[in-house]
């Protein structure tokens, strides 16, 4: 069981509009669900839906208990990366005939009598108020809402649910915060949390699209722009943006150089989305962009060119998958441009991948250029 409840305090939480760490994403076989998403699995009994969307914070844990209860509900479980998802395909002992696992920027069209949000206290509060303001609008008359916080003293998401339901219901525990609420009519206005901005290359003035939980939202990251400004795309060459974000890289080579084969991948849905509409946007038509975690949806040895700005979260763990996938995708004689502000780590790893590594400075940020792969 949860925790004991606590008394409520008048200590309000700042919420961190940060992207989170991704330990809970990257979590080992065997571990057990984030505390947000446990205080969720401890209420199951109390809960009696027929159809259900729910989100998680690591690998659909309370989706699947729910789905085990209750056989006769319609569980799907969104899931916002597409590495914990296949995570959790692999690691399932058995098929839940009840429950699906979906990876979309989005909740799934329909109506349903459930919706439960798993929220983090280190989370990115436009994506939690974008699929609070979807739960909503995805229950039928009378529907419950459920969202739990890692916080125990959380003011924040309640807040946040006030402005769209007229009742929420509180409960405390030492571990988080699980609110219910029930939707009384629609909502008497939507707000949308896409931007589209600009960012300058040459000459040129590209327009990306992006949405809250894609990396690089509402700004051109520097990171990005150190990257955009180290890469030469020459024609005929075939460049991978790994990691594509909001796509400003992937866009980039793409406009520099019509004749060039890009591809633009990421394990994120909603970076797909955005990467898609931001070339549309800029008239781009010699860009492949697909939904990919680890390289299994593209050619292997195919690439020229592989651009890399990875994350710095969870321990490096995602750094080391970006040159995994390198190493699989990158032809023998090709080049990895990579850019950090953080270079210790790379450092000490890139020649063991690699047996030519070149570092430089763009700003404060440090590209290394990397060619050859030891087992190309």
């Amino acid at each position: 069981m949860a925790g004991r409840p606590l008394k409520k305090t008048k200590r309000d939480f700042e919420y961190d509009d940060e992207e989170a760490d991704g330990e809970g994403e990257f979590a080992e076989i065997g571990l057990p669900a984030r505390p947000q998403e446990q205080l969720l699995i401890d209420r199951i009994d109390r809960l009696s839906p027929q159809k259900v969307f729910c989100t998680t914070a690591g690998r659909g844990q309370f989706a699947r208990d729910l789905a085990i209860a209750h056989p006769a509900a319609e569980v799907t479980c969104l899931y916002h990366d597409l590495y914990p998802l296949q995570q959790a395909e692999r690691d399932a002992l058995e098929i839940i005939p009840n429950l699906t696992r979906v990876c979309q920027a989005d909740l799934p069209d329909g109506e349903v009598d459930l919706v439960a949000l798993v929220c983090s206290a280190h989370g990115i509060a436009d994506l939690t108020r974008d699929f609070l303001q979807q739960g909503h609008d995805h229950l039928t008359h009378r529907g419950t809402l459920t969202a739990s916080i890692d916080n125990p003293d959380d003011q924040w998401l309640h807040g946040e649910l006030k402005k769209l339901f007229t009742k929420v219901t509180r409960d405390p525990y030492d571990e988080g915060v699980v609110y219910s609420a029930n939707k009384t009519g629609p909502l008497a206005k939507h707000k949308n949390y896409a931007a589209e901005f600009a960012f300058r290359d040459g000459e040129r003035i590209i327009f990306l699209h992006s949405r809250p939980g894609v990396f690089s939202h509402r700004r051109l990251d520097v990171g990005a722009r150190a990257l955009i400004n180290a890469m030469t795309i020459l024609p005929q060459l075939r460049v991978l943006d790994l990691g594509c974000g909001s796509g400003g890289v992937g866009i980039a080579a793409a406009l520099r150089q019509p004749e060039a084969e890009v591809w633009a991948i990421d394990s994120s849905p909603r970076a797909v989305q955005c990467t898609e509409q931001g070339a549309a946007r800029n008239g781009v038509t010699n860009l492949t962009v697909r939904l990919d975690a680890d390289g299994s949806n593209m050619p292997a040895g195919h690439f020229d060119l592989i651009l890399a700005n990875p994350p710095y979260y969870s321990h490096y763990r995602i750094a080391e998958l970006f040159l995994r996938t390198t190493i699989y995708a990158l032809k023998p004689e090709g080049e990895l441009l990579l850019v950090t502000k953080a270079p210790g780590w790379f450092r000490e790893n890139l020649p063991e991948w690699f047996l030519d590594v070149d570092e430089r400075m763009q700003k404060e940020y440090f590209v290394f250029s990397c060619h050859r792969p030891l087992n190309g």
